[in-house]
């Protein structure tokens, strides 16, 4: 092959590689667009989908949020320490729950919940919905006059969100209360104090972004997986399809939450 010839294939090789990624994303952006219109369709909530919607709603949120609370719990024990006895070092102690409040509450916490959910329930569900449409369940649906993204992707998707909201203000709750316990003991004697610095830290605009983005980590968690299992290559039940499937949603999960953390990160400090 000449060296114009070469060039020419890697051209139009990496052309190709370009527009299937645009393509991808464009078919990610134009689910979210579907599942935000039928999530606010009050037709999507019938009984049977009531039903399916609250099994997956449970099954996301109820077994893994006893371990993830204790987690955060023991997280926000040693963090609290180290800061605390670092802060005392330097003559900063009185900005040490400042911090903790600010790196555990604001930034560890919302991605570390949607990384938890995504592992433990979203990449398993969107795992689970590729091998559903391999095996022709969604074609048998389609058939039967049900529409598969209503019955089958809407509740995943909504169960993740919910699940990925409710870890994280549940652990933020038990991590305030944990850290003012290690700092102040079993005493109401700092409260007036706690309260202030929690709302030196949380003002309106601070709230708001970390409002956003814990939603936003919700959605692409539970959103990311869904589109990656409809949308992706042809799948087969098994150990490789399961791999394939999870880099996959894994790959372009970092990427979104990796985006909306810096997107945070500016709105908050800059």
């Amino acid at each position: 092959m000449t060296p114009t010839g070469a060039w020419h294939s890697r051209v139009t090789q990496s052309g190709a590689a370009a527009g299937h990624w645009l393509l991808e994303w464009w078919r990610m952006a134009y689910l979210g667009a579907i599942l935000t219109v039928l999530a606010f369709s009050p037709s999507s909530y019938g009984r049977a989908a009531r039903a399916t919607l609250s099994r997956h709603v449970y099954l996301n949120t109820a077994p893994i949020l006893p371990g993830f609370s204790l987690l955060c719990a023991l997280v926000t024990v040693v963090l609290t320490r180290i800061v605390v006895v670092t802060a005392q070092s330097y003559g900063l102690s009185q900005y040490a729950l400042q911090v903790v409040i600010r790196v555990l509450v604001l930034e560890l916490i919302p991605i570390g919940a949607a990384l938890f959910v995504a592992l433990r329930c979203t990449i398993p569900d969107g795992v689970e919905l590729s091998v559903l449409q391999a095996g022709g369940r969604l074609d048998d649906l389609r058939r039967q006059g049900s529409d598969p993204t209503r019955a089958e992707v809407l509740p995943r998707v909504v169960a993740g969100m919910f699940a990925g909201v409710t870890l994280a203000a549940l652990s933020c709750v038990v991590a305030l209360c944990v850290a003012y316990v290690a700092v102040y003991g079993f005493t109401a004697s700092g409260l007036e104090g706690y309260t202030r610095l929690f709302g030196q830290v949380f003002s309106p605009p601070v709230t708001l972004i970390f409002t956003l983005k814990t939603l936003f980590f919700s959605l692409a968690v539970s959103l990311i997986p869904m589109a990656s299992a409809l949308y992706g290559q042809p799948a087969r039940p098994g150990a490789g399809v399961r791999t394939s499937a999870e880099m996959r949603s894994l790959v372009r999960m970092f990427a979104v939450l990796l985006l909306i953390e810096v997107a945070s990160l500016v709105g908050n400090y800059y």
